[in-house]
C-alpha cells in the first residue's frame, strides 16, 4: 500500500501573497455558502460575491464547484493536521492513547465548530477527487506521517494498513453517531473510541 499523493484541484497555485490571500477569502465563502445552502444550493457566482471578488478570479483557481470543495477539502486536513500536531506536541512521546485522543477529538471540534466541514470534512461527505485519492486514503496517509514518528514506529505497510482500517472505521462510525443525533450521540461515539482502543492495543502495545 502506497502512500497516497496530496491531491489538488488548483488551477493555478498562488504565488503572490495577495493572491494567497484572495485564494483564501474564496474558500472562507465557500465553506460559509456550504453550511447556508448546502452543495446543490452552492455556485461559483456567489462564492464570488461572498468573497467580494470578481467572478474571473474563482476561474483563475477553478474550473468549477466540484474543484473548489475539492481545494476546501485538502484545506480542512491541512487544519487538521495541524490542530493534531499542536495536540501532540504536549503529549507524552510513544503515548499511542494519547495520540487517538488528539485524532479524534480534533475531528469532532472541527465538525462543530469548522464552517462547511459538517457537510465536506476532507471529502468523504461530497466525494471529491480521482479515485486513487479518496479523502479516507489521504486521511490515513497523513496520519501515517503525522504519527510514525511520535510512536516510534517505521511507516511501513503494516502501519499504513492499520491507520487505514482505523480510519475506515472511525469514519463509519462518527457519521453514524451524528445521524443519530444532530451534535453527533455520545454514546456511540464512546463506543467508537473502546473499538478503535481496543484494535489499535493489539497492533501498537
Amino acid at each position: 500500500m502506497k502512500p497516497v499523493p496530496h491531491a489538488t484541484s488548483l488551477r493555478r497555485a498562488p504565488v503572490q501573497r495577495r493572491s494567497a490571500e484572495r485564494l483564501a477569502r474564496i474558500l472562507d465563502a465557500c465553506a460559509d455558502l456550504l453550511g447556508e445552502v448546502g452543495y446543490d444550493g452552492l455556485s461559483t457566482r456567489a462564492v464570488a460575491l461572498r468573497a467580494d471578488v470578481p467572478i474571473g478570479s474563482v476561474y483563475r483557481f477553478f474550473g468549477n464547484k466540484r474543484q473548489m470543495v475539492g481545494a476546501l477539502a485538502q484545506r480542512n486536513l491541512e487544519r487538521y493536521s495541524e490542530r493534531v500536531t499542536q495536540r501532540l506536541r504536549d503529549a507524552r512521546p510513544g503515548d499511542w492513547r494519547a495520540a487517538l485522543d488528539a485524532v479524534l477529538d480534533e475531528y469532532l471540534a472541527m465538525k462543530s465548530t469548522a464552517p462547511g466541514f459538517a457537510l465536506v470534512d476532507f471529502g468523504n461527505q461530497i466525494p471529491v477527487g480521482a479515485r486513487h485519492g479518496q479523502p479516507n486514503y489521504r486521511v490515513a496517509a497523513r496520519l501515517t506521517e503525522l504519527l510514525s514518528g511520535y510512536l516510534g514506529r517505521t511507516p511501513d505497510e503494516d502501519l499504513r494498513r492499520v491507520f487505514l482500517v482505523a480510519v475506515e472505521t472511525a469514519d463509519t462510525l462518527i457519521h453514524l453517531a451524528f445521524r443519530a443525533a444532530p451534535q453527533g450521540d455520545e454514546a456511540i461515539i464512546a463506543e467508537a473510541r473502546e473499538l478503535l482502543r481496543a484494535y489499535l492495543a493489539r497492533v501498537l502495545d
